[in-house]
């Protein structure tokens, strides 16, 4: 039986040149499969951390707070939920809030992992969704974060979109873990969102990203199974045919006889 992968030794697969599978996902049975797959890391907003721990006991859970809730935008408040998403079960926190709460939160040892390069919800300050570091100077800035994230203490960032010679001469430069999402092979991790691993993402599909299922078929195929077994269902309501016989509960005539005397008495 496998065990849970500690910090210590996320950073021995990075020495190692090992790779680790990690996924994105919230959905408990996406996490069981996972967990029976024998993926390494799981992501998760920290409400469904405990639900996913449940299911994936053997799973390096990685429990995501995003910048855009004003609830954990101060160092204190970044503490309370990495503690927070710890007691319930993460073994580490995702974060892209400001420095000052990654080194807050690593200052109380809480394992934290940063991100760099593409950053979805700070894309407008690149023009839009697309790749970075494709310039020398957004490459040295990419770098520049990584180093950033390292010297306030974080255990390693999520490096999305970078071209893999960057990613590989940052990972020769710094000691921090390095999670490739499209970034080539130079850290520990490949990083990909279940939806799109799966094919349930009705989207655009990153490049990336790699499509290993069709479940997207499977899915339209069993919601239409809905539809059909609850249209027969009304139909047959309204139509009588529904409950038949067999569905009713009976009462033999002794016992229906003595209720209608002891109702009317």
């Amino acid at each position: 039986m496998r065990k849970k992968l500690t910090i210590a030794e996320l950073f021995e697969a990075q020495k190692e040149g090992r790779q680790l599978a990690e996924l994105y996902t919230d959905d408990p049975l996406e996490a069981m499969a996972a967990e029976a797959a024998g993926i390494d890391i799981l992501v998760c907003l920290i409400p469904y951390v405990a639900q996913l721990r449940a299911v994936a006991p053997n799973v390096f859970i990685v429990g995501a707070i995003f910048p855009h809730d004003a609830e954990v935008c101060t160092p204190d408040a970044a503490v309370a939920a990495g503690f927070e998403a710890i007691t319930l079960g993460a073994d580490a926190v995702y974060t892209g809030l400001s420095l000052d709460c990654v080194r807050a939160m690593a200052q109380q040892k809480i394992p934290v992992i940063g991100h760099v390069g593409y950053v979805p919800y700070r894309s407008s300050w690149f023009g839009g969704p697309r790749a970075v570091g494709k310039t020398a100077r957004e490459a040295a800035q990419v770098y520049q974060d990584v180093v950033d994230y390292q010297e306030a203490g974080a255990i390693g960032v999520e490096m999305e979109i970078v071209p893999a010679r960057v990613a590989e001469e940052i990972a020769r430069r710094t000691d921090i873990l390095l999670i490739s999402m499209g970034s080539g092979t130079a850290g520990a991790c490949q990083y990909l969102f279940a939806t799109d691993v799966l094919g349930t993402n009705k989207d655009h599909v990153p490049r990336h990203a790699k499509v290993y299922a069709d479940l997207h078929a499977e899915l339209e195929r069993i919601q239409q199974m809905r539809v059909d077994a609850f249209s027969a269902f009304k139909d047959e309501v309204s139509s009588g045919a529904y409950p038949e016989a067999k569905h009713l509960l009976k009462i033999s005539d002794e016992e229906f006889k003595t209720f209608v005397q002891t109702i009317d008495s």
